[in-house]
């Protein structure tokens, strides 16, 4: 999953959330140099990964894209589902999204010290570019395919897969909605066996 499910699939605890955000900077055993509540949000990111990557829809919708960008069709299911997330977004909170944003880039600046550095490169561009609240358009989530397209030098031309997002938008978007109900109940039950480890 990407950005906006990590977050969401965070629960309440701000240290948590923020953990997880960060996962994917964080290697190994390096998560025990950091705070209680931030190694469990770093665990339980692990822990949705894994599931995540196993799982047969999530699977369904990476064998749609996988002709044409080869090991980059996860990371573009990834970028599609935070989409659909946004999109729906009543479904899952009563929060508005743009308030539920907000509140995270608040929660991220304070902090910033605990944030790795490529974090904390990344974060005024997050912000000021708004990512996280642009992935509930098709131009937004075109913009977040650019610029991943660009990291990898032009060479997943990951860019193309709105093509594919438009085609089969119902598929996509009917896969993401049952994945992610199974998703919210496991991460949940993860996270309270996290917590009680970690206590």
């Amino acid at each position: 999953m990407n950005f906006l499910a990590h977050i969401y699939l965070s629960g309440d605890n701000k240290s948590v959330t923020i953990g997880n955000f960060i996962a994917d900077g964080i290697r190994g055993k390096r998560y025990q140099k950091y705070p209680k509540d931030i190694q469990t949000g770093i665990l339980l990111h692990r822990q949705i990964d894994t599931f995540t990557d196993a799982h047969k829809t999530v699977r369904l919708s990476t064998k749609r894209l996988h002709k044409n960008y080869s090991h980059y069709s996860g990371v573009i299911v990834d970028i599609l589902y935070d989409h659909f997330l946004a999109k729906n977004w009543s479904n899952y909170s009563t929060i508005p999204l743009e308030k539920y944003v907000d509140d995270f880039y608040e929660s991220l600046q304070d902090h910033f010290e605990i944030l790795p550095k490529r974090i904390q490169q990344m974060m005024p561009y997050m912000i000021t570019d708004n990512w996280l609240l642009s992935y509930a358009s098709i131009e937004g989530i075109t913009k977040v395919l650019e610029g991943m397209n660009r990291r990898t030098h032009n060479r997943a031309q990951m860019n193309l897969a709105i093509n594919e997002l438009q085609e089969f938008y119902d598929e996509f978007e009917t896969e993401f909605s049952s994945f992610f109900e199974e998703l919210i109940h496991f991460s949940a039950k993860k996270l309270i066996e996290i917590e009680n480890i970690q206590k």
